[in-house]
């Protein structure tokens, strides 16, 4: 008997997916994950444009910010949505590894803010650590991206599928 021929624990468990299609955090998290994204494409032209040419530092730097606060409203969100479906605010054990990333994109996000109050960094190695808080960010919506394929194959029939088979 091999790891494929193992059972994999379901994503969500019957009462879990209830909770998560009842709650309306699921929205809230639906919509706020697009804009996110979206944020994140406009800022990340504006910092690679300031870093290649020198200019537009201060529209990069505003971009940055608002891209942090859409990172933090996703995160207070998605907490709250966390714990009115698995009764936990962070680390539910289908979330768990999400998580982790997630605290790591929260962590560089707040020292580009931090960076940015006290004048510590300088405009060039600014831009380059919101370039590595945005990395993170994509290794983390990739995480959720696989997940919510996941989560839509074992909605798709009775089978739950094997972890490894979400991801072909």
């Amino acid at each position: 008997m091999g790891p494929g021929d193992r059972l994999a624990r379901p994503l969500y468990t019957a009462a879990e997916r209830q909770r998560r299609d009842a709650s309306p955090w699921t929205l809230v998290q639906g919509v706020l994950a697009p804009v996110q994204f979206l944020i994140f494409l406009v800022s990340l032209v504006l910092v690679l444009r300031a870093l290649a040419t020198g200019q537009g530092q201060l529209a990069a730097e505003a971009s940055v910010v608002v891209k942090t606060l859409a990172l933090y409203a996703i995160m207070i969100t998605g907490s709250i949505w966390e714990k009115a479906v698995f009764g936990r605010w962070l680390f539910a054990p289908a979330f768990y590894w999400e998580d982790v990333v997630s605290m790591l994109v929260l962590a560089l996000h707040t020292a580009y803010l931090a960076a940015l109050a006290t004048g510590t960094l300088g405009e060039r190695a600014l831009l380059i650590l919101a370039l590595a808080a945005y990395a993170t960010y994509v290794v983390n919506a990739g995480q959720f991206l696989l997940k919510l394929r996941a989560a839509r194959l074992q909605g798709a029939g009775p089978r739950q599928p094997h972890f490894a088979e979400a991801l072909s």
